[in-house]
């Protein structure tokens, strides 16, 4: 009654509405929040996806344009096969077993398949555009046309072309022999395994915990991106010490194409391989993959 007659009923009636209001407004912002940071989530995911995409389109559109001689005829391989340990040696051996007159044979590691030299045209005819497709690669050939194949090489030379009594194959190139290190490097994840042959003697590994997405309602978008590239390269200089303390000279460097770049300077070779799971598993995946060869028939 007092209330009433004082006028306050009427005033706290209203602050009563106001304060619902505010947390009407407050729900409301809370929401958009969310709906925010799921917009950018969902834009980071699609991003990746379009990345792919754009990846995969490229390569398949290179695919289709050395599956194509000058002529416009497509062609095909004759035999294509993945080899490794005991084929890849007796493949080897085979080739290795060719014996021709004076240049008679003849060999090239071809690194760039769209800019062949002449002599590997000459030397291949009209399967020519077939070595580019597989390069790159080591591709041999013999003056009869009896003999050709395109390998890919683990540890490839420098680009050279070559006729002799027999093909240039450096078998230390292809299979894992001597002492040696690979290492898997990934933006999440270091193995390294030392070998001695195809034995591996030692071993190192660790993973780091990245922040997979932005979170809701928390920071910025740039933020996040600033936190989580501090924490990958916090991640690739404990990847870069580890490699300073290996025991071999020679070094192979295989995982993410987003960060092999960094160490090109510790590495003999690189490959871009996928393989994931815990370090040591994820390491053996990585080196069979990098030991095993890709044989083209042209």
């Amino acid at each position: 009654m007092l209330d009433e007659l004082l006028g306050r009923a009427e005033l706290k009636d209203r602050i009563a509405d106001l304060e619902e209001e505010l947390h009407h407004r407050e729900r409301e912002l809370e929401a958009e929040r969310e709906r925010r940071a799921d917009a950018v989530s969902d834009r980071q995911d699609a991003e990746e996806r379009v990345n792919r995409l754009e990846d995969r389109i490229a390569d398949l559109e290179g695919t289709v344009e050395r599956l194509r001689d000058d002529d416009g005829t497509d062609r095909s391989f004759a035999h294509t096969e993945d080899l490794r340990d005991e084929r890849l040696g007796a493949v080897l051996d085979r080739l290795g077993s060719v014996e021709t007159d004076a240049e008679g044979a003849f060999s090239a590691y071809v690194a760039n398949g769209h800019d062949l030299p002449d002599t590997v045209q000459e030397a291949f005819g009209d399967r020519a555009a077939l070595v580019g497709r597989a390069a790159p690669c080591l591709a041999v050939t013999d003056d009869a046309g009896v003999v050709a194949a395109c390998l890919s090489v683990p540890d490839p030379p420098e680009p050279y072309t070559q006729w002799d009594t027999a093909f240039s194959l450096d078998r230390e190139r292809f299979e894992p022999t001597g002492e040696f290190t690979v290492a898997l490097v990934r933006s999440d994840l270091f193995a390294m395994g030392q070998y001695e042959g195809r034995e591996r003697v030692a071993f190192q590994g660790f993973d780091s915990e990245l922040k997979s997405q932005h979170s809701k309602g928390g920071f910025s978008q740039a933020r996040f991106e600033r936190l989580r590239d501090a924490q990958i390269d916090d991640h690739l200089d404990r990847c870069r010490a580890a490699l300073a303390d290996r025991d071999t000279d020679r070094c192979y460097l295989v995982g993410e194409r987003t960060v092999l770049d960094e160490f090109d300077d510790l590495a003999d070779a690189t490959a871009t391989v996928d393989a994931s799971g815990e370090p040591e598993a994820a390491l053996d995946s990585a080196v069979r993959d990098f030991w095993t060869v890709r044989l083209r028939v042209p």
